[in-house]
């Protein structure tokens, strides 16, 4: 355990789990709070500041931690023995570590599949479900995102990042086999087009500097992960999340799900909703990104209601 380095969180260090990785974690709040573990993005976006401004910090007890390979843990960008199943069992370690026994899972986009991937597998650990951006990681999904689906929204988004592949490559493959690169300017140029691209869609809002914003979270990390798990299916058989959500269909859930989410349609919300029996849909105004008006204010509202 370290010392405090972050003045808002009473508690931060690494959790050592399987296979060399440390994990990087906050506490954030009331050490006596009602104990919930957010979830990030990506996979590999890591966790940053401003996943805290959805927690009251008199009211709740917060775990934020950084995947394998993500942010601040270690080894950066690692995909070795990096799978979702790996990310499960990591959950339990860091939960035991840090002595919850019970949380609210708070996650959105990535963090929604390793949210409920997790319910599926650990129920008895979760008190509830607050979900964004909801990414079944089907097939409809990922081709959606990276099969060409954006194009026809973002047609200039896609061609750039199209250009950099070779005739005949397949994007995800020939982004990740530059991103693994010797040469780090070969490997900085693809990851930061990975997530150039991402980001280019990620918002209702009008981005004015795209390049600063890549400047506030992990954005090699993501990328990195993002293809490594892409590529792999997400490590998780077609469907796995719907085909199993009669194992979850009791736990409280809400999701809040942008209506303009170009990254997660929000099909796959309607179909996972309908497989819950205790669960609420909060179609907002918005796109992917928490940080959107309509969601941040759904999700904090919900996070109060479902945390009781």
């Amino acid at each position: 355990m370290e010392a405090n380095t972050n003045v808002q969180s009473y508690q931060t260090g690494y959790v050592d789990v399987s296979d060399g990785y440390k994990l990087y974690y906050e506490l954030y709040g009331n050490p006596k709070g009602i104990p919930v573990l957010f979830l990030h993005g990506g996979p590999g976006a890591g966790f940053g500041e401003k996943d805290k401004q959805f927690f009251d910090k008199e009211r709740y007890n917060v775990i934020f931690f950084d995947q394998r390979g993500a942010s601040r843990s270690k080894p950066f960008g690692s995909i070795k023995n990096n799978t979702t199943q790996h990310l499960v069992e990591d959950i339990n370690k860091v939960l035991d570590y840090l002595n919850f026994d019970k949380v609210y899972i708070f996650g959105g986009s990535w963090g929604s599949t390793l949210a409920l991937v997790y319910a599926i597998h650990y129920p008895r650990r979760v008190s509830g479900l607050i979900l964004r951006g909801i990414w079944l990681a089907n097939k409809y999904g990922l081709e959606h995102y990276i099969g060409g689906g954006i194009k026809e929204f973002f047609p200039d988004v896609w061609d750039r990042f199209v250009k950099l592949v070779k005739e005949g490559e397949n994007p995800v493959d020939y982004y990740l086999k530059n991103m693994l690169s010797d040469d780090k300017k070969v490997s900085d140029k693809f990851a930061y087009e990975w997530a150039y691209y991402e980001m280019s869609f990620y918002t209702i809002n009008k981005i004015s500097n795209t390049e600063e914003v890549l400047k506030t979270f992990s954005h090699k990390s993501l990328a990195i992960l993002e293809a490594h798990y892409i590529k792999n299916k997400c490590f998780i058989p077609e469907d796995y999340i719907i085909n199993n959500a009669d194992k979850i269909k009791d736990i409280k859930t809400s999701i809040v799900q942008g209506r303009y989410d170009f990254i997660c349609p929000p099909i796959q919300a309607f179909r996972l909703q309908s497989k819950l029996n205790n669960s609420k849909l909060n179609i907002v105004n918005s796109g992917h990104s928490a940080g959107d008006e309509e969601t941040k204010k759904a999700l904090i509202a919900e996070l109060r209601r479902i945390s009781g």
